[in-house]
């Protein structure tokens, strides 16, 4: 296994990931709704960009698994939706919020990187299909990086000074 196959790899696994943390955090912080629907429309994103990274690696001879499936709603979901709304936005359940953010912009971050080395090994190789991945895909995580960067601004000034 190459550098680009060991990189494609990771990211792959990365980008799996952090489409599970998304949704995680989308539904711990189900009532603050802005944010639960813009981390389900993001996690999106790396559920299509893991599977285009496991179809390239598929021609590559890589082997690279699909999407993971999501996991079915357990007998709490009721009971902490409930509770999420019940709470709403206080300072003690804001923090877990902020952290979470943070959490996830260094994963976006992470993938960036990962899909900036293999932007560049793709020009340098000159390999087509592999700098159309990558020029398709990274913008989108560069979304999803100035999505958190922005709830991280916006959040910290109430949440860390009244905490």
């Amino acid at each position: 296994m190459n550098g680009v196959d060991s990189t494609l790899r990771t990211l792959h696994d990365d980008e799996r990931d952090l489409e599970q943390d998304l949704l995680a955090a989308a539904e711990r912080h189900r009532a603050e709704h802005e944010f639960h629907h813009v981390a389900t429309d993001v996690a999106r994103w790396s559920r299509e960009h893991a599977a285009r990274l496991a179809a390239l690696g598929h021609g590559r001879g890589v082997r690279l698994s699909g999407p993971r499936d999501h996991p079915s709603p357990g007998p709490l979901t009721a009971l902490r939706e409930k509770a999420s709304q019940a709470l709403g936005r206080r300072p003690e359940t804001g923090l877990p919020l902020l952290h979470d953010l943070r959490d996830l912009h260094l994963a976006a971050s992470r993938n960036s990187l990962h899909w900036e080395m293999l932007a560049q090994a793709a020009q340098a190789t000159r390999d087509r299909e592999l700098l159309e991945l990558v020029s398709s895909c990274h913008p989108q995580t560069l979304r999803q990086m100035r999505w958190t960067n922005t709830m991280i601004k916006v959040l910290s000034p109430q949440l860390l000074v009244s905490a």
